[in-house]
């Protein structure tokens, strides 16, 4: 941002509870140099009102697309024009559906099709309205029509549910929209590898396990909003790809295996947080298995070790691995640590449900010399934590801790 002399951003604000978040990206958006013009939908205003937004930005606040004072010079043209960036926070469901049919039945669903800034949404809603397959191709259509997204994140809603809608933070909108040149991985070029595998044992079966992707998605935003070039090798995922993120789908370990040395050249960082399957099928069957015998036997196979092959690289890259653990966490993981090279490992404790499928998470994080006990907390927090600890050792700046 410093080459550029106070940004002109314009922030659209949706009808949703999360509008009270927009006005701490308006303080933000403002201390990083920014001018701010506000508009706001009617559903925006019913939640804050438009005083709070003018006294914050400076400026006055527009709601309606027909006001004769402010349209006596075509203003909507004037502030489409004027914007460098257009941001929407939040971007309600209701929102997203207008902008991808393309409607200009309001001052700002008018503003996005009259201006030619880059967008950025925040989507922030009910868990089942963003999971909803009508949202979810919605915004797939703005994204392939080159509007970038940050978020939502998973946690408790206002509802009182807990699940993906939650408004991404102020930081992490402000760090979206202009990169992060002083992040602690800014110019680095980051690999990270997310979600199951599935091993084929006919056409409809497959050995796999119930490992979200949550992770591993966590850690490419929040290595993106750190200033890195991400790119993110993942198996099947149960939640939507992070925008700004160059993703490569890998189904099984040997694909998994193939797309990360494929993709690894002049890589930084490599961060192995799929859970690739230890075995597959020797000879998946051709044709779907009948239930015809009493029992059946499957004879199994090792698949490619993708994080130690990453490891013995020479030249290679910072190596973080991942294990998952239901017994003797710490021995098991650093025995893993030493034996596989790695420069670091997060591990977590799988036991009894905990961590897998689950929005929360709980690591403990070797390296040689040192460790760091990051207690539960949202993945997507733990990944902002994680790298940035990542970004440290990678610096020469961390100390090794022994709490």
């Amino acid at each position: 941002m410093e080459n550029q002399a106070q940004p002109r951003v314009l922030l659209g604000v949706g009808g949703g509870i999360a509008a009270y978040k927009s006005c701490e990206l308006v303080r933000r958006l403002r201390d990083a140099g920014c001018e701010v013009r506000v508009v706001m939908t009617r559903g925006g205003a019913a939640f804050v009102t438009p005083l709070t937004f003018q006294a914050l930005s400076g400026h006055p606040v527009r709601v309606d697309l027909l006001d004769a004072e402010a349209e006596s010079g075509m203003d909507h043209i004037a502030l489409a024009r004027w914007a460098d960036h257009v941001v929407i926070a939040p971007a309600t469901a209701d929102l997203i559906a207008r902008l991808a049919a393309g409607l200009a039945d309001d001052l700002l669903t008018t503003l996005c099709l009259a201006t030619e800034a880059p967008i950025l949404l925040a989507p922030a809603m009910n868990r089942v309205m963003w999971e909803h397959p009508a949202t979810q191709a919605n915004h797939r259509l703005l994204e392939r029509r080159g509007v970038r997204t940050i978020g939502p994140e998973s946690g408790g809603q206002a509802c009182g549910e807990t699940g993906a809608g939650r408004m991404a933070e102020p930081q992490s909108i402000l760090q979206a929209l202009f990169g992060s040149p002083s992040g602690p991985l800014a110019g680095r070029r980051v690999l990270i590898t997310a979600g199951p595998t599935q091993e084929p044992i006919d056409p409809v079966r497959f050995i796999g396990n119930r490992s979200s992707g949550r992770m591993g998605v966590a850690l490419a935003a929040a290595a993106r909003d750190a200033g890195a070039e991400v790119r993110l090798v993942h198996g099947p995922l149960e939640i939507p790809l992070p925008a700004g993120v160059l993703a490569v789908a890998a189904y099984t370990a040997e694909a998994m295996h193939a797309a990360v040395l494929e993709h690894l050249e002049g890589v930084d960082l490599f961060i192995a947080a799929a859970a690739v399957a230890d075995y597959r099928p020797r000879v998946p069957a051709d044709e779907k298995l009948k239930k015809d015998m009493p029992g059946m036997t499957v004879e199994l196979v090792r698949t490619p070790d993708i994080l130690a092959d990453v490891a013995a690289r020479r030249p290679r890259p910072f190596v973080v691995g991942f294990a998952a653990e239901t017994t003797r966490l710490h021995e098991n993981a650093r025995a893993k640590l030493e034996r596989k090279g790695l420069d670091m490992i997060a591990a977590n404790d799988v036991s009894a449900g905990r961590a897998i499928g689950r929005p929360e998470n709980s690591l403990a994080v070797f390296w040689p010399g040192g460790q760091r006990l990051f207690p539960e907390q949202p993945k997507n927090e733990l990944a902002r934590a994680l790298i940035t600890l990542i970004g440290a050792h990678m610096a020469g700046t961390a100390e090794a801790d022994k709490n």
